[in-house]
């Protein structure tokens, strides 16, 4: 076993990182709520317990009341902008100066990840923080808040939407394709505070693992494994990955 921070990691593990030149990680909803963000469906407080997130995180949804779905993913971006990066988000993105590649595989949309300075990010969700048209596509990353809801496009006049992957809708192309070159093509493999339940993200690490990597689960809840390249580490995100980084690298 070797120690970081006053945490114990397998030997093996640390090596690894250590000596990794492409380093994959997948985060989830755990990272996130440690900064105090609710996962997604046990965000509906006040006036939104009444409505399941199905009902508002949809296509169908936004054509049928463009304001009710605008209003609530403005309420969600008060509490993403209110919250700050926690440890673990600033360990990732000191860890990626610190090894030649790292890709960070995000399954968040609150944009923690870059304010904490990470920048090889896929985010395969989306980001809460921009809009884009909801007829051409185009992002924006600020836009007039005026008395209509939703606001307009300025440059087609069609209502403007979260940059975000509602129910319904396929993940992006690009950003799915380079995730999967990425756990394919890396030496270490990390996820972080997800289910890994949800498909197509959950298959990631057992793409990296078939193709010889070293997979580390990082959760509140994990399952053991006797399985020799695989780690699984209990605990919270915001302890265990500072004290990694610091064990591979201090």
């Amino acid at each position: 076993m070797s120690e970081g921070a006053g945490v114990r990691f397998p030997t093996e593990l640390v090596a690894a990182l250590r000596a990794a030149r492409r380093v994959a990680v997948l985060t989830g909803a755990g990272v996130s709520a440690e900064s105090g963000i609710s996962t997604f469906r046990d965000a509906q407080t006040g006036l939104w317990a009444r409505y399941s997130p199905e009902e508002l995180a949809t296509p169908e949804a936004f054509r049928r009341n463009p304001g009710l779905v605008w209003e609530w993913y403005a309420w969600r971006r008060g509490l993403v902008t209110a919250a700050q990066p926690n440890p673990g988000h600033l360990a990732l993105a000191q860890l990626e100066g610190l090894v030649p590649q790292l890709t960070l595989i995000t399954q968040n949309v609150d944009g923690l990840h870059r304010r904490a300075g990470s920048r090889n990010l896929i985010e395969l969700h989306g980001d809460i923080t921009r809009v884009r048209c909801s007829a051409e596509g185009t992002v924006y990353t600020a836009w007039e808040e005026g008395s209509e809801a939703p606001p307009r496009c300025p440059a087609c006049g069609a209502h403007l939407r979260p940059d975000v992957v509602w129910f319904g809708e396929q993940l992006p192309a690009e950003a799915l394709e380079r995730a999967w070159m990425a756990a394919r093509a890396c030496e270490l493999f990390l996820s972080v505070g997800t289910s890994g339940l949800v498909e197509p993200a959950a298959s990631l690490p057992r793409v990296a693992y078939a193709a010889g990597a070293r997979v580390a689960v990082i959760n509140l809840e994990v399952a053991p494994s006797s399985e020799g390249r695989y780690d699984a580490l209990q605990g919270r995100s915001g302890e265990l990955l500072p004290a990694l980084v610091a064990a591979a690298f201090a």
